[in-house]
């Protein structure tokens, strides 16, 4: 039977913070308001990175280095080896170098090592797959897909985001009904007007839609034609949105901001939602967004990260991650208890259109792929989508040029008599 036995569990990245060093628990703190405050790191970068250097010290302390300006090249690459060791794939291991290299370097700029073992640590080189990319029409049939189902009725939680919904009378299951919410004639306001053919039936709220099919469509339609990040998505606020010009502000990675415009189908569902959807829960749920609850995070916008045990500071407005900007609190998009849409349901609500549409699983930042190739297809210049997605590197616009020769290329092989 010993054979069969699990090997013992490795300590989670807070276990192994709480182990460490009293000095080296702080400058892990540190670091990680470092990337959360100064550099602008999404929460998920500054989790990942904490993480690593956790492993990376605790490997250090192995080695008997007490201090960061005992670290030098040979440790960071036989911490790297004994990860290779225990099966980490190539994208992890890159991500481990650069977030050793990050630390280092900030160690040295600070004073607390004399030299940056890092700057000469090299990483492996990360495979990558072509994206998952929708066609068109699956793009069309994915962001159309909420209201589609009947709506549960009830207190419980949502099958598809696992948000509570309202069982009082003047819940959120039945607008159009007698209840708050959406009840009216159904037309979707552009800007308080009718849409384009003065109907609410491509992406507008009917009378028997609910409030959580209006904001899931807003969500899908906005994704898909901004391409933005689901970060991105959930951190904009109402002022981020010009609806004459038909363009979002949007702030990404390094808290650097653009513009990105988006096209009729999402003003009109953003219309839906904001002329009715959002009304309806902030109402229900007497909030504006600034409160906690599912899909809110009630601290604030330059909150030092916890993960791997790293202290969070708590204010007001957006949490999470810095954007170079400091937040009042007026999300664009709500979660059922009034806070902040959290990514996580972000996700659930792609999932779930994805199934509904008879679609393979799909995350949101595959809308965010299949975006920018169906914008090179239609003629794109590569420079205007590097711009639109935030790239840093055109080379990270690039891999979708090689999704469009594939795409040309089976299409080839499909049709051509001589392929």
């Amino acid at each position: 039977m010993d054979a069969y036995r699990r090997r013992p569990a490795r300590k989670s990245a807070r276990g192994l913070h709480e182990s460490l060093p009293l000095e080296l628990r702080e400058v892990v703190d540190r670091f990680g308001h470092h990337l959360a405050v100064v550099e602008g790191r999404s929460a998920h970068t500054v989790r990942a990175y904490l993480g690593d250097v956790v492993s990376l010290l605790t490997h250090a302390a192995d080695q008997g280095c007490s201090t960061v300006e005992d670290l030098d090249i040979a440790v960071l690459r036989g911490w790297l080896a004994a990860r290779l060791t225990e099966g980490a794939a190539r994208p992890s291991q890159a991500r481990r170098a650069a977030a050793a290299r990050t630390f280092t370097g900030w160690a040295h700029r600070i004073g607390l090592s004399p030299t940056d073992p890092g700057a000469g640590l090299a990483s492996p080189r990360a495979h990558r797959d072509l994206p998952h990319v929708l066609r068109a029409d699956q793009a069309a049939a994915l962001v159309t897909a909420p209201g589609s189902q009947p709506a549960p009725r009830g207190a419980g939680p949502l099958p598809h985001t696992g948000e509570t919904m309202p069982g009082s009378p003047t819940g959120m299951t039945t607008p159009g009904r007698g209840d708050s919410g959406l009840a009216g004639d159904g037309a979707v306001a552009g800007q308080g007007e009718a849409g384009d053919n003065g109907t609410a039936a491509s992406s507008g709220a009917t009378r028997g839609e609910d409030v959580v099919a209006v904001r899931d469509r807003a969500v899908l339609e906005l994704l898909y034609a901004t391409g933005i990040r689901v970060s991105e998505l959930c951190d904009l606020d109402q002022a981020d949105v010009d609806h004459g010009r038909q363009v979002v502000r949007v702030f990404g990675k390094g808290g650097k901001e653009r513009a990105v415009p988006y096209g009729h189908p999402a003003r009109d569902a953003l219309a839906a939602w904001l002329r009715h959807g959002r009304p309806t829960i902030a109402a229900n749920t007497g909030s504006n967004g600034t409160g906690s609850g599912t899909g809110g995070v009630g601290t604030g916008r330059n909150n030092a990260v916890a993960g791997a045990g790293a202290g969070r500071k708590s204010g007001s407005g957006k949490g999470g991650t810095h954007r170079g900007r400091q937040k009042q609190g007026d999300p664009l998009f709500l979660g059922l208890k009034g806070g902040r849409l959290q990514p996580t349901v972000v996700r659930r609500i792609v999932a779930a259109a994805a199934r509904a549409a008879n679609l393979p699983h799909t995350k949101p930042h595959d809308l965010r792929h299949s975006a920018a190739t169906h914008l090179l297809d239609g003629g794109a210049d590569l420079r205007a989508v590097q711009e639109l997605l935030g790239h840093s590197s055109l080379s990270s616009t690039q891999i979708y040029t090689h999704v469009s020769t594939e795409r040309l290329r089976a299409a080839f092989k499909q049709a051509h008599p001589r392929a």
